[in-house]
């Protein structure tokens, strides 16, 4: 436990970069990190930092993975299964696809078109963007490894249950008729070389960090100021695991705003540092991630605005009982 608890804290958590960072602010800058300017210094560099190499580190092994799934090879993997086995494979295969949800939709396109029930499609357009196996470390790294596997097991139930809800209300007629029509290409990358594979996955490498640098700086940036200079009791009066409506409003809150989980773990990390419940931030992040405005806009392109509803409706439900079950819990996990 002593290896495991040494390695989590300088590989994950990165420790050594925390002292790294800490000498700079104090030594070079000259500033304290116990004062709201120095402490807002170093909660930047040193996120900021550990967000890209983790991030890094992470997209390229989960993309040499995805490499071996391209959309008909998932479909035939897919095609296998009936029932809630489908929905479970499918949110299990959304672990390993693009991190927003914006990037899912031509993929559930493809599953749909290629003759998967849409509640499968589903089960794996909720997964995608919410769950995914960089949460997993990046969660541990903020906070615990307790928490990553919460988040992450919950995270599922969503995706399975929201799918089997839609695959049993018959829906079909709801999806636009383009997206049956659509033919998806096999890109074979089942015959890829190994060579290939790595120059895959150091692409999407180099295409997700262009998508996502600007969240992450901003994300950073707000959890910064809420660290250092926003007062506890101003967090805890209106975000606390006490008051009802907290979970609610943070997964409202969470709708309009595009960014995903590299871009809010930096917020969530600094809203329950001061006091905000652990349910509530979850609820936030997820309703960022699996519910952002720009993916619904898209989403409306493929189906038609009962469908969009009951979807919206499905999920929002789902991440507030998940965040009022945090909040009730979160002893448990720290």
């Amino acid at each position: 436990m002593s290896i495991f608890s040494w390695l989590n804290e300088q590989l994950l958590k990165m420790q050594w970069l925390y002292d790294l960072v800490r000498l700079l602010v104090e030594k070079v800058f000259g500033l304290s990190i116990e004062s709201p300017l120095g402490g807002s210094i170093h909660f930047f560099i040193y996120d900021v930092i550990k967000i890209f190499i983790l991030l890094s580190v992470l997209i390229f092994g989960i993309s040499y993975i995805q490499s071996f799934f391209p959309p008909e090879r998932t479909k035939k993997i897919m095609g296998r299964f009936k029932g809630i086995t489908a929905n479970t494979i499918a949110a299990l295969l959304g672990t390993v696809t693009p991190f927003c949800s914006c990037s899912s939709i031509p993929l559930f396109i493809g599953f749909t078109s290629a003759g998967l029930p849409i509640g499968v499609s589903f089960s794996f357009l909720i997964s995608s963007p919410l769950v995914d196996l960089a949460s997993i470390l990046l969660l541990a790294s903020i906070f615990n490894w307790k928490i990553a596997i919460a988040y992450v097991v919950v995270g599922l139930v969503l995706a399975v249950a929201g799918g089997t809800i839609i695959s049993k209300l018959k829906l079909e007629k709801y999806v636009e008729p383009f997206v049956y029509n659509n033919k998806i290409n096999d890109t074979e990358q089942e015959k890829l070389t190994v060579k290939d594979r790595l120059s895959f996955s150091w692409d999407q490498v180099l295409d997700i960090i262009k998508k996502v640098w600007l969240y992450i700086l901003i994300g950073v940036g707000i959890g910064a100021v809420i660290h250092n200079w926003i007062p506890e009791s101003v967090i805890t009066a209106i975000l606390g695991s006490d008051k009802w409506y907290s979970v609610p409003l943070a997964t409202i809150i969470g709708i309009p705003i595009y960014a995903d989980i590299f871009g809010t773990l930096p917020i969530a990390e600094a809203l329950v540092a001061k006091g905000a419940g652990l349910g509530t931030v979850l609820s936030f992040m997820m309703g960022v991630t699996a519910l952002s405005l720009p993916s619904l806009i898209m989403l409306k392109r493929v189906v038609k605005s009962k469908l969009l509803v009951i979807f919206v409706g499905i999920v929002a439900v789902g991440i507030i009982i998940i965040g009022y079950l945090f909040n009730a819990f979160a002893y448990l996990l720290f």
